[in-house]
């Protein structure tokens, strides 16, 4: 669907940052980090205050183990051309790039040193799939999912940490609307919760949706969004929750970055319904979004090429930090350290928050 477009569009954006910067309000402070890339990064995984992981196009994979101050890029052999759309580190030592593409082009590699040396877990065998997101409930069961072949989603799952990637039963997975797809813009459509529960978010077509499972995606329900759809631009592009029942979408059209309509919605009934929160939007299109752990569900990051903006109430209201661009964001389960990474290698940490 809108992946090749998305690609182009991306092309031009904001330049590399070199050295530290400080970008933003006082009070809150994007430190741009010399990645030592000019790569499209697209993804990002945060372990904790030191560790970090990054990817995007070009097989670019880095690695920062001293909090941004030095990042190391991981040479991951025979991926030099794809485009690593998602990361997920389970530790400091542990993590999965999946790349995108129809056919092949679809990978799983992992590595467990630290990204010395990578071990290709899948490849996709179906000419007509294509891989956007990756993630993991704990250090053996993880999903990925793809778009939709023969009218129904692709959805992939693993019990033993990777070594097998199985299909799930066709009868269980979640059917497509015309056009129907999802964003591989920041590795974020699909998000984990608990021990089971996972959703995703949709675009592409007349309705944006929200497909969520308690059963690391057995069977599927669907609910509508208010967010805004209709065209092969416009949908759902990132989706976090900060427990199993408190949610957030993002998005809106990529191709309008900075046309703020319907693009961010609430959910506290599990993903069951969703709704704008008093008619607030963010003030543009928004590719990542981030419950940050320890604020008990209120305080959200949601980053787009044309800034960040952050919420300190669960969503109802928001501050614009700065207008610097990131294409994705990641925050460290002690809610201490936030990442984001964008066009030209760019990597920034928030500080003072």
């Amino acid at each position: 669907m809108a992946h090749g477009s998305w690609l182009k569009a991306q092309a031009s954006a904001c330049a590399l940052a070199t050295g530290i910067v400080a970008v933003g309000a006082a009070a809150a402070t994007w430190q741009l980090q010399s990645s030592g890339t000019l790569e499209r990064l697209r993804a990002v995984s945060a372990v904790s205050e030191k560790v970090a992981w990054a990817s995007g196009n070009r097989g670019a994979v880095l690695r920062t183990d001293d909090g941004g101050d030095g990042w190391t890029l991981l040479p991951v052999p025979g991926a030099e051309s794809l485009d690593f759309r998602d990361i997920e580190a389970t530790s400091d030592r542990t993590a999965y790039v999946l790349s995108i593409g129809s056919g092949d082009k679809s990978r799983i590699y992992k590595t467990t040193d630290a990204g010395k040396t990578w071990v290709l877990q899948f490849t996709n065998p179906d000419p007509k799939a294509f891989y956007d997101a990756i993630a993991f409930w704990d250090e053996r069961n993880g999903i990925a999912v793809g778009d939709p072949v023969d009218g129904r989603f692709t959805i992939l799952r693993t019990a033993d940490a990777g070594k097998t990637w199985t299909p799930t039963p066709e009868a269980g997975r979640p059917r497509a609307l015309p056009g129907d797809g999802m964003f591989a813009a920041s590795g974020t459509c699909l998000v984990v919760q608990g021990a089971a529960n996972a959703w995703i978010g949709t675009g592409g077509a007349a309705q944006a949706r929200v497909l969520r499972t308690t059963d690391r995606g057995a069977t599927w329900a669907e609910a509508s969004t208010p967010i805004v759809a209709g065209t092969s631009s416009a949908g759902i592009f990132s989706i976090a929750f900060s427990d199993a029942l408190h949610g957030i979408i993002v998005g809106g059209d990529y191709r309008k970055e900075r046309d703020p309509s319907a693009n961010v919605a609430l959910t506290s009934d599990g993903g069951r319904t969703w709704a704008a929160a008093g008619g607030v939007t963010l003030r543009s299109f928004r590719s990542g979004v981030v419950f940050v752990p320890g604020s008990r569900g209120r305080e959200i990051i949601a980053v787009g090429p044309a800034g960040t903006d952050r919420s300190l109430d669960g969503g109802r209201a928001w501050s614009p930090l700065g207008d610097v661009g990131f294409h994705a964001v990641s925050v460290d389960k002690s809610g201490r350290s936030v990442w984001a990474v964008g066009e030209q290698g760019r990597v920034g940490r928030l500080f003072d928050r």
